[in-house]
């Protein structure tokens, strides 16, 4: 009787960590399926490629051509919602900026195979790196890696691991446990299996960060923004304020985002001649 208790007892802990797990993924990935536009839409021209992370998950991505030869190259990594044709107006003002652009949709998300977990993403990151330095050998003083929201924990990894002139993080957060705590005040932190650990990251990033955040966000705190821009070990690093909403504030902000984004790039040191 006492053993069939225990082994009952087993069972149920395990499916209630199943449980959990299920519940955690659902909360922070957020794919959809359904391709809604594309560059051309905003009129960019573009190249649609599938890249190859290191585990083998094959994934679609989209190389934007910058207004220039030399122009300052961007790889982006998005949010956890929608996939690449949800960011094609961000898109058209990165190329307004003066930018070239990869973005990549994560494993699990539009056309790219796989199923999106932690340390896919860092994976998938690391594929978009390797093909603008293997292919279009972007060299390290005009790549800057920019990061949306969750895409932000990627781009904060990233630049620890690779060379690269620059780091735009936009409304991001400081950790997975410090938004559960957040949001979700009951959810047991110590068996989160997402870490996103981007406070403690950050101090070994020392390229120059820009950080965008409104302080009317409504998902991620301002304040989280102040304690990453604290956190950074950059010597160049500033936070530019947002207007509006989480998910608008890039629009809601008006023609002072792009120039923001611009005037970061401007900002960077040239490669030299």
């Amino acid at each position: 009787m006492k053993l069939n208790l225990l082994g009952a007892l087993v069972i149920a802990a395990a499916l209630l960590r199943l449980g959990l797990r299920s519940f955690e993924r659902a909360m922070v990935f957020v794919p959809s399926r359904e391709m809604l536009a594309h560059p051309g839409t905003v009129g960019l021209a573009y190249e649609t490629l599938s890249l190859t992370a290191s585990d083998g998950v094959v994934l679609r991505a989209w190389w934007i051509p910058g207004p220039a030869e030399d122009s300052p190259v961007m790889l982006c990594l998005h949010g956890n919602g929608g996939n690449l044709s949800h960011r094609t107006d961000k898109m058209r003002l990165f190329h307004d900026a003066g930018a070239a652009q990869l973005w990549l949709d994560w494993r699990g998300y539009g056309e790219s195979g796989g199923s999106p977990d932690e340390p896919g993403l860092y994976r998938d990151a690391l594929a978009g790196w390797a093909w603008l330095n293997a292919v279009k050998l972007v060299p390290a003083s005009r790549l800057v890696l920019y990061g949306e929201s969750l895409g932000g924990a990627p781009a904060i990894e990233l630049a620890t691991r690779v060379a690269a002139a620059g780091l735009i993080v936009d409304s991001s957060f400081t950790s997975a446990k410090d938004m559960s705590r957040r949001i979700l005040s009951w959810f047991p932190t110590s068996l989160l299996n997402c870490r996103f650990d981007n406070i403690t990251r950050l101090p070994r990033v020392t390229i120059p960060t820009i950080f965008l955040h409104s302080p009317q966000d409504d998902i991620i705190p301002y304040e989280m923004a102040l304690r990453n821009l604290g956190a950074s070990g950059a010597a160049k690093k500033r936070l530019f304020d947002l207007k509006g909403s989480h998910n608008e504030g890039f629009l809601d902000t008006g023609p002072a985002y792009p120039k923001a984004i611009r005037d970061f790039l401007a900002s960077l040191p040239k490669e030299p001649k």
